[in-house]
């Protein structure tokens, strides 16, 4: 029986899953979802599944699958997609990866030409260590390699030998739990922290408010820095913040963290994260992860090490111009 090609749907969650797990574990990606987090994907602001993604089946056994995001806005004068996905490695060298690719490119630019009619598309395509197979599918579709992360964590059992890891407040400042009611003030400073990042569009209120309404975000870790100056409107603020998730019972992810540019290089970061790894070695973590550009223009990384973090890979990011 030859592959049968379908899209992503609720049907399809267990062997999805299953999947994205495996995945995890051959390639070294650390990114492992039970259903109920897949789920939530399937309902994102802006994805149509049906459109936006490729499931690729051997019988009953799902071997590949591919989803498309297009971000809201505009990165550098240009409309900016994003395509991940994966194969199982027992079917690799079947031209799966590139069967996907061939889906998922021509839906990008028909889907650019409609949020961005004019506007010059990117495709930004994940694919893992350098020299992966992903990564080698990458370039002979013409993506070339722009930019490198780096994931890194604190293991928790050594939490007295982490080094430096808190930071003073600069008079004027405190740190608060994250709350609903900060929520688009959270918004407004990830916007403007990230506005000179590489490869960062504004999150719209829409999708921000499905990214905290998800599963895996733990507000009770979160934390924010906010200015007790009382000129400042409230929409304003917060001055940095760090949003965390779990995806897997036991490890607190850092998903996002900023410091708006008026209050860089005031050590409001290294006390944010120094704030999180202790509230989540009292509550029973055995690790904090997050993950950095290589080449942030605030130099983060420095930062993270401070605050006790060590490197543990590195993955790369292949860009095509599609149209």
């Amino acid at each position: 029986m030859g592959l049968q090609y379908t899209t992503l749907s609720p049907a399809s969650l267990a062997q999805w899953s299953e999947l994205t797990n495996l995945l995890a574990r051959v390639d070294d990606t650390e990114e492992f979802y039970e259903p109920e987090d897949l789920a939530e994907e399937l309902e994102e602001p802006g994805f149509d599944p049906e459109q936006d993604s490729v499931a690729v089946w051997d019988g009953r056994d799902m071997v590949g699958f591919g989803q498309l995001r297009l971000g809201d806005g505009l990165r550098d004068g240009m409309a900016k997609a994003s395509i991940t996905g994966g194969v199982h490695p027992d079917h690799r060298g079947r031209g799966i990866g590139r069967s996907i690719m061939e889906l998922l490119e021509p839906r990008a630019i028909q889907l650019a030409a409609g949020r961005h009619p004019g506007v010059p598309l990117t495709a930004d395509l994940w694919a893992g260590k350098e020299g992966s197979t992903a990564a080698r599918m990458a370039l002979a579709r013409g993506y070339s390699p722009v930019r490198y992360f780096t994931d890194m964590r604190v293991d928790l059992s050594s939490l007295a030998d982490t080094g430096e890891r808190t930071g003073q407040l600069p008079d004027g400042r405190r740190i608060d739990v994250f709350t609903p009611e900060l929520g688009e003030a959270v918004r407004r400073a990830h916007n403007e922290a990230f506005a000179d990042h590489w490869g960062s569009v504004p999150r719209s209120p829409e999708r921000w408010a499905d990214q905290l309404a998800a599963r895996s975000f733990r507000a009770g870790l979160s934390r924010v820095v906010v200015t007790t100056d009382g000129s400042v409107d409230s929409d304003e603020r917060v001055d940095a913040y760090a949003l965390c998730g779990e995806w897997v019972s036991g490890e607190l992810y850092v998903s996002l963290v900023g410091t708006r540019r008026r209050a860089r290089r005031q050590g409001l970061g290294l006390a944010l994260l120094g704030n999180i790894v202790q509230a989540a070695a009292e509550a029973g973590y055995r690790m904090v992860d997050l993950t950095v550009d290589s080449e942030s223009p605030t130099g983060a990384g420095r930062i993270y090490e401070r605050a006790g973090f060590t490197p543990v890979r590195t993955s790369a990011v292949y860009q095509r111009r599609l149209a």
